[in-house]
């Protein structure tokens, strides 16, 4: 790398300075090294889809990894190991995710909830574990998630979870949604509420379907929280 000449000469009226000068280029150059992805660094898990390394990924996958860690999400867990076998379509499957997850118009408790309520219908079992404690951590009441996970309709729910649960349990159920929860969703979120209940419903439909068919594996000593609702 060749130094511009006006630091040069200052440089050379201050040799101190050149020295000082290379070892900050030289930190930053490391820093930058130490950022870059490798293989211990992406911690893939998976079932039947096995789990991928950096330095085996084509440019599309590596580009896919970027994205992801690029932007909020902090790690490659759940359905991205899947997502890079097709890595246009996984890019933007996880752009919708954290449009979804980390902007909706929904607060964080309720829109948690709504993931539990479609991760206890696809008994998906590391998306139940993992935003649980998510869930838990935005305010939803733990009574609520334990007679969720036994498939039981929560009692003692404020009205605004009683509007997500009656909504998003009869699209997952019946695949319909009559006037009364329609109604009553609206009344509460308004009509972008709505729709981004249903987004966040069917993306993590979409989320419990890779994690599923991969027999994704849950965390190291942890043991399945949900039985089979049939």
């Amino acid at each position: 790398m060749r130094l511009p000449s006006v630091i040069l000469n200052r440089a050379r009226r201050a040799p101190g300075a050149l020295c000082a000068l290379c070892a900050g280029i030289l930190v930053i150059l490391g820093t930058v090294n130490a950022q870059a992805p490798t293989t211990r660094d992406l911690h893939l898990r998976g079932g039947r889809f096995q789990p991928l390394t950096y330095d085996t990924m084509t440019p599309e996958q590596k580009m896919l990894v970027d994205s992801i860690l690029s932007g909020p999400r902090t790690s490659l867990d759940g359905p991205f190991n899947v997502l890079l076998r097709s890595p246009e379509m996984g890019d933007l499957a996880q752009k919708l995710g954290a449009q979804v997850r980390f902007h909706s118009s929904l607060p964080p408790r309720l829109n948690e909830f709504a993931i539990l309520i479609t991760a206890r219908q696809w008994t998906a079992q590391f998306e139940w574990q993992a935003h649980r404690k998510i869930a838990l951590a935005a305010g939803l009441s733990p009574a609520i998630a334990d007679a969720l996970a036994a498939g039981k309709h929560p009692q003692s729910m404020q009205p605004d979870e009683e509007a997500v649960y009656n909504f998003c349990s009869e699209v997952l159920t019946t695949k319909h949604v009559s006037d009364a929860a329609f109604q009553a969703a609206k009344e509460k979120f308004g009509e972008r509420g709505v729709v981004d209940l249903l987004a966040v419903t069917g993306y993590y439909q979409f989320v419990s379907m890779m994690l599923n068919v991969d027999g994704y594996p849950l965390p190291d000593g942890a043991a399945p929280e949900l039985k089979s609702l049939r």
